[in-house]
């Protein structure tokens, strides 16, 4: 099913999209996004690029508007695309582009895969730890995401990444060996104390930042 959308995010330098990124994975930028594990989006930062990865389109213009209040709180000139997964071509494009085959069966499928994840994701509503997972291509995160699924490991997929809550710091590392094991070369395997361990005062944050692995 479609759920990949992307906004670009040019900024004027390196530093400021890594400044914008690191302001976005504090927890402290207003937004208008749910903090429920599964509407998780995924923030990439390389170069100048932001590039921010959404299942839903609210959700992605939620971001967008988040980092926008950034830039404009710095003075800073940005520009923002959105645009979406095609299934055939396998591109980006127009998100008002249609998509193959009926819209209220793909919004169907799309709804049932939320509540799949919202169920996945509860177990670990406030995980204290996440492994985080970039794959090269969104073709290997789908078979690694089938591979975890077949050894009991929920995850939470955008694109290239996936996300995967854990109970504390031990199981965090069990289930990035887990991941090491299935996943071929040039897979990341990151795992970080969540926002949630790290200030629990305040509410879940909604992105997850990568670094360095582009678009």
């Amino acid at each position: 099913m479609n759920d990949d959308w992307r906004v670009n995010v040019t900024c004027p330098t390196g530093d400021l999209a890594e400044r914008f990124g690191k302001a976005l994975g504090s927890g402290s930028v207003s937004h208008g996004l749910r903090d429920d594990a599964a509407e998780r989006v995924i923030v990439s930062v390389d170069g100048t690029q932001l590039f921010i990865y959404a299942g839903t389109r609210e959700q992605a213009e939620q971001a967008a508007a988040a980092v926008a209040s950034l830039a404009q709180a710095d003075g800073a000139q940005v520009t923002t695309k959105l645009c979406r997964w095609h299934p055939v071509s396998e591109e980006w494009v127009d998100p008002d582009l249609p998509l193959p085959g009926s819209e209220a069966a793909v919004a169907a499928e799309h709804a049932e895969a939320v509540e799949r994840d919202r169920a996945a994701a509860a177990q670990h509503h406030y995980a204290e730890y996440e492994v985080r997972v970039g794959t090269g291509s969104r073709r290997e995160t789908l078979t690694l995401a089938a591979a975890l699924a077949n050894e009991g490991i929920s995850c939470l997929r955008r694109w290239r990444y996936l996300l995967i809550g854990a109970a504390d710091e031990d199981s965090a590392q069990d289930i990035a060996a887990r991941v090491r094991a299935l996943a071929g070369e040039g897979v990341t395997v990151e795992v970080q104390a969540t926002p949630a361990a790290v200030a629990a005062a305040l509410p879940p944050n909604p992105f997850a930042v990568f670094g360095g692995l582009g678009g």
